[in-house]
């Protein structure tokens, strides 16, 4: 570095191997890479010659943002935040743009005496000296994320190369820049680009998000979040990087990047700090594009347990009752994102052992379970759940799994299934469990055949836990708890309920997480003389509590009085009646 730079540091080394081990040490010490995943990433870099920070982000170890603070931490000089980018080019004519590119830096200020310059890679002591001799000023450093670089660079800079201005301008070939293809490969597979979209995956792995949407407006790419089944957005990428951004995903997926007409499905596997994450892709067109939605599939961050359900004790016993059955059908219902396919899935693997063949029948095959026979829908050769169940039968199975009953003849082969000596295990989209009675019926199943195979129905929702470090309790105005009897649910009890507020721990939302609540629907003499006697949805259910069957806003106004949720959260998820 020459005098007239300014980087003030701590005692860590910036150079060589007593940096990295200064910079391993450091992540290990903060749980941020574990100690296999330093060995590896070291070994990788000895191997291939690549810069030991480099291997970390490269194998997916570590995010850009955990690699700045440790710069930062390490080298003891600040963050370049996004309200730290200037609004206009900073000596344009000094620093040139292909200069700056090259180098991943961005200068963010000056005055007479100093330049402030944020950097991807502050240990580039050329980079420093060359900004300070050609701006004839000293340097002063921040850390920034190569992503809000690279936005910065494509936003002040207006270059023929930007992504942006390509995008504005339209492809070189003449053609519309949307219907250019190897245009659209060429910019999808830019580094910029590549890094905006492992960024915006990262981030969403990082933060537990089990869903992240890419939808294109005029203006701009929103980005969206899913966190514990709510949407929560986050900032958009720089203007005129929408069609780059999804044709990069189409690619990851293996995708046709030139079809935009059609909607397409596909999946990533990527290595996210040291995790393996399955992400299901879909693509829709719409008006200012494609909209793409990637389903984040952490197989790590999933737990097959009742106890991770948080089903509440009599329904669990009341399920693993169910579960015992030689033979019959037990359905889970609810909506979609209801945590239907997590409880099957838990399911089997309660009843998974040696004794037991089971066979699965999915669209999509969601998580792999080890020791279970899985089979995926594939409807464009023909191989549809009717089919698959035909064939299944004939191997003799002790369970099968139906994804979802969608039609009459799946349901009739699933009967039979049943009558037949197997347990058979599917879901249906139904708001109750007497309705998935109704439901069944007007498939075209016969009430004697329902009333002979039903060994069950779970009814489910999730519902939002508050989050322990922040829930403040209040008390409950008398007219509430008149209302919705909440002093009967509580006895002798005083009603007190509690509020979310929102803290660093839950992202500020003041939920941390969900649980399942329920209510199971076990067929009794007197429900089936109602199914066979074609009794509608509101008789079954009325029989069904006087057979001891807790109905689901009840184990929801239980979960509120625990203090887990909150009233809100609970008319969100289901219709709170008085």
């Amino acid at each position: 570095m020459t005098d007239s730079v300014i980087c003030q540091t701590k005692e860590a080394p910036a150079q060589g191997e007593s940096f990295d081990a200064a910079l391993g040490a450091y992540l290990a010490s903060r749980g941020l890479v574990e100690p296999k995943g330093i060995e590896r990433a070291r070994r990788v870099a000895g191997e291939s010659g690549g810069r030991f920070d480099a291997v970390l982000t490269q194998l997916g170890l570590l995010s850009d943002k955990g690699l700045a603070e440790a710069f930062a931490a390490l080298l003891g000089i600040g963050r370049a935040e996004a309200g730290d980018y200037p609004e206009a080019a900073v000596l344009p004519e000094r620093l040139r743009a292909k200069f700056l590119r090259k180098a991943r830096v961005l200068p963010l200020g000056c005055d007479e005496a100093c330049v402030i310059l944020a950097m991807a890679d502050p240990r580039d002591g050329f980079t420093i000296a060359a900004v300070a001799a050609a701006a004839g000023r000293r340097v002063e450093i921040r850390v920034g994320l190569p992503i809000d670089i690279e936005a910065g660079l494509a936003r002040l800079y207006s270059g023929g190369e930007t992504i942006a201005a390509r995008a504005a301008s339209g492809a070189d070939s003449g053609q519309p820049f949307e219907e250019d293809a190897d245009r659209l490969k060429d910019m999808a597979s830019e580094a910029p680009v590549v890094r905006l979209v492992n960024q915006i995956i990262a981030r969403a792995v990082e933060t537990k998000a089990s869903d992240i949407h890419l939808e294109p407006f005029e203006d701009r790419l929103r980005v969206r979040y899913r966190y514990d089944g709510v949407l929560h957005e986050m900032e958009s990428p720089p203007q005129g990087w929408d069609a780059a951004i999804v044709s990069r995903v189409k690619i990851m997926a293996r995708l046709d990047i030139a079809e935009r007409r059609l909607p397409q499905d596909g999946r990533i596997k990527l290595a996210v700090r040291g995790h393996d994450i399955d992400f299901r892709v879909s693509t829709i067109p719409c008006f200012h594009g494609e909209t793409v939605v990637l389903r984040v599939l952490d197989r790590s961050a999933v737990v097959l347990d009742f106890d991770a359900l948080g089903l509440d004790g009599g329904l669990r016993r009341g399920l693993e009752g169910l579960l015992e059955a030689p033979n019959g059908i037990i359905l889970v219902t609810g909506p979609t994102g209801s945590g239907k396919t997590t409880t099957l899935y838990t399911a089997l693997k309660h009843l998974n052992s040696v004794r037991r063949k089971i066979v699965t029948v999915e669209d999509p095959i969601e998580y792999q379970l080890a020791g279970i026979t899985q089979i995926q829908v594939k409807p464009q050769i023909g191989l549809n759940f009717a089919t698959l169940l035909r064939s299944i039968l004939r191997q003799d199975p002790d369970v099968v799994m139906i994804g979802e009953i969608r039609d009459v003849e799946t349901a009739q082969i699933a009967v039979q299934a049943a009558l037949t000596g197997h347990l058979v295990l599917s879901t249906l989209h139904t708001n109750s469990a007497a309705a998935a009675v109704t439901r069944l019926r007007d498939m075209g199943v016969e009430d004697y055949l329902l009333a002979a195979t039903l060994g069950g129905v779970l009814a489910q929702r999730l519902v939002r836990v508050l989050c322990p470090a922040c829930k403040i309790p209040v008390e409950a105005p008398p007219e509430l708890v008149a209302k919705l009897g909440l002093d009967r649910l509580a006895g002798s009890a005083k009603v007190v309920l509690h509020e979310e507020v929102g803290c660093p721990q839950c992202r500020g939302t003041g939920f941390q997480g969900r649980k399942a609540i329920g209510e199971l629907l076990v067929p009794d003499t007197e429900i089936q003389r109602f199914i066979l006697s074609e009794g509608d949805q509101g008789a079954i259910d009325q029989a069904a509590r006087r057979a001891g069957m807790r109905p689901m806003q009840e184990a929801g106004l239980a979960e509120v009085l625990a203090g887990n949720t909150t009233l809100r959260e609970l008319a969100r998820s289901i219709r709170v009646e008085d």
